[in-house]
């Protein structure tokens, strides 16, 4: 199993399959509670993400080649470590790409512009992976810790988080 099908695996089980929570702001084409319509998420792929998509309908394939095309390859999944490339996925799926980026950045002592430069993955191929993604995962329960949704979804993303430090192994 390649690194991208490892992650994929794991993003997609964490997602699990359609649901259209009201309280969830990505279920809705407009990013925001009662904003747009309800159209739900499924596999991850979000209706405020992806509005024009058929959300219901959508498939694993169709799903895997999103994740992808708009997540792995602006991370540069390949060329990132294994440990630091699940959680940089998993993070860019749930939260979005720059915001995964900016928390590797932090984790790896970078200028945090959510931009993934030469700099950026020099520095993360530098360090120790497993630390570095350990790093990442403190930084985005911190954020998620930090929202007004923290006392809807807060259990479920902390289930999340530790769910991934246990697959970057020790």
């Amino acid at each position: 199993m390649d690194n991208f099908d490892r992650c994929f695996a794991f993003t997609l089980g964490a997602e699990g399959g359609y649901t259209d929570n009201a309280a969830d702001p990505g279920n809705w084409t407009g990013g925001q509670v009662g904003r747009g319509e309800l159209r739900g998420t499924k596999f991850g792929i979000s209706a405020a993400a992806y509005p024009q998509l058929d959300i219901v309908t959508l498939t694993e394939d169709a799903a895997e080649a999103i994740y992808r095309r708009d997540y792995w390859t602006p991370l540069h999944g390949d060329e990132l470590p294994a440990a630091v490339g699940l959680v940089a996925f998993d993070s860019a799926v749930n939260a979005g790409v720059r915001r995964a980026i900016t928390w590797l950045q932090q984790a790896s002592g970078q200028m945090s512009d959510g931009v993934l430069g030469p700099a950026t993955l020099a520095a993360v191929n530098d360090g120790n992976p497993v630390a570095v993604a350990r790093e990442t995962l403190v930084r985005r329960l911190d954020f998620y810790a930090q929202l007004p949704s923290w006392q809807n979804f807060g259990l479920g993303w902390t289930r999340r988080v530790i769910a991934l430090a246990g697959e970057v192994g020790a």
